[in-house]
């Protein structure tokens, strides 16, 4: 369980914090792209111990850059959520304030969890997922609460993104569901927005059924590794 847990939280980092790194010199401000790239930066950095963790529980020779590289799309378990293209700013801004909001409830949780190596983790990663939350919970106001073309560009990012949520509280996260709710109508109100319509969720991500854009994310991310096996840094 806990190997498949530790699985699960790194292909979620591994997978934000790349589409996060294809922002990297073309954010809107110099501001923003340095601190895009520095919260992929933090998720790369979560993804590597999770998956190391993996790696060591499964004792079967293989490392972090062994299951971040050398695996296949169907083996990752990341949400559907976090392999999404950025879209514009407002997309990838959606996309990131639903799920910190969703990360930093769990980690939240299993900063307290018996197994002691996921709990350091955690109880690491929360501090940055704390600010990756505020983060993009401020620019959903900034955007909602803006221009006519930026409260638009907000509602689409919304309802482009909220289709994939509900995977997020599968798996024994279901008890997040109501406090996150909370959280996001409570922001959602200060951008003057609503939260986008119920829709029948998708799903699979976790199961290794994933959409084509990851596909497309895998070509790009493990391209040296499959190119150049034999390469070392």
């Amino acid at each position: 369980m806990a190997h498949d847990l530790a699985v699960r939280l790194g292909d979620d980092a591994l997978i934000l914090g790349h589409r996060l790194s294809e922002w990297c010199g073309h954010a809107p401000t110099l501001e923003l792209d340095l601190a895009l790239t520095n919260i992929g930066l933090d998720l790369i950095g979560q993804a590597q111990l999770f998956l190391g963790l993996a790696a060591a529980a499964e004792g079967e020779g293989r490392d972090a850059d062994a299951l971040a590289y050398r695996r296949t799309e169907d083996a990752f378990q990341n949400c559907l959520l976090a392999e999404q293209p950025n879209g514009d700013f407002a997309r990838t801004i959606a996309r990131q304030f639903l799920f910190s909001a969703w990360q930093e409830l769990l980690l939240r949780r299993l900063a307290d969890a018996a197994d002691q190596e996921i709990a350091a983790i955690a109880g690491k990663a929360v501090k940055e997922v704390t600010y990756h939350a505020s983060f993009a919970a401020g620019w959903v106001v900034r955007l909602g609460d803006g221009t006519a073309e930026s409260h638009q560009r907000m509602i689409a990012g919304l309802d482009w993104c909220w289709r994939f949520t509900g995977e997020l509280f599968e798996d024994g996260c279901a008890a997040l569901r109501t406090e996150w709710d909370a959280r996001v109508d409570k922001v959602l109100a200060q951008a003057g927005l609503d939260a986008p319509e119920p829709v029948r969720g998708i799903t699979g991500g976790r199961r290794g059924r994933h959409s084509e854009h990851l596909g497309h994310l895998l070509a790009q991310m493990q391209y040296l590794p499959r190119a150049y096996p034999d390469a070392v840094w």
